[in-house]
């Protein structure tokens, strides 16, 4: 089911019109950032895992036959590599569209590698929202990435690429890397 948060993302506004603030990307904005910004570095959060258990209606697959794609979930003691970007307030409106199928603005902590560390935004899919498909056996889940596809294009490219660019990054996510190699078994089968 789509929902479209871009309303209630509008409302948490967290920093000034003018401010530049640190977004953290860590699905699709690690290698897909199609908005002006200021400065990249990569990152980390501490806290959270990635998880494909966020439903997409509207960008890799159909109200149909929905995609899956990357939320966060609470993991004490987990670390979470990605990229962040400096961006103007003012991005985000775009940004708001590009995430309005279940996500939400979050402050959270981000860390760089020179051992520094900044407030910034994530855009979160948690379990209340109707787009939400929660976890499910890593076999099912590689199915319906490799068959589900939306105006956006192929869900399998969507994990492929995020698991490519990681590996770039030298993360470790072995959610994100035991679904892609499942899914590229799927595909040469």
């Amino acid at each position: 089911m789509t929902v479209d948060t871009t309303s209630l993302n509008q409302e948490r506004n967290f920093f000034t019109t003018g401010q530049t603030l640190w977004l953290f990307g860590y699905g699709s904005l690690i290698w897909k950032a199609e908005f002006p910004f200021h400065e990249r570095r990569p990152a980390h959060i501490v806290g959270w895992a990635r998880r494909f258990w966020q439903g997409s209606h509207d960008h890799r697959g159909t109200p149909e036959e929905p995609g899956r794609v990357a939320t966060l979930v609470e993991s004490p003691g987990a670390i979470c590599q990605g990229m962040a970007y400096r961006i103007d307030a003012d991005t985000l409106g775009p940004l708001d569209i590009r995430e309005k199928n279940g996500y939400l603005r979050e402050r959270v902590v981000l860390h760089f590698h020179d051992g520094s560390h900044a407030e910034g935004l994530i855009y979160l899919a948690t379990e209340g929202n109707a787009a939400f498909l929660g976890d499910a056996p890593l076999e099912e889940m590689a199915r319906q990435i490799a068959t589900a596809h939306g105006p956006s294009g192929a869900n399998r490219d969507y994990l492929l690429q995020l698991a490519e660019a990681l590996e770039h990054l030298g993360a470790e996510d072995s959610h994100v890397f035991g679904l892609a190699a499942r899914v590229r078994s799927i595909k040469e089968a």
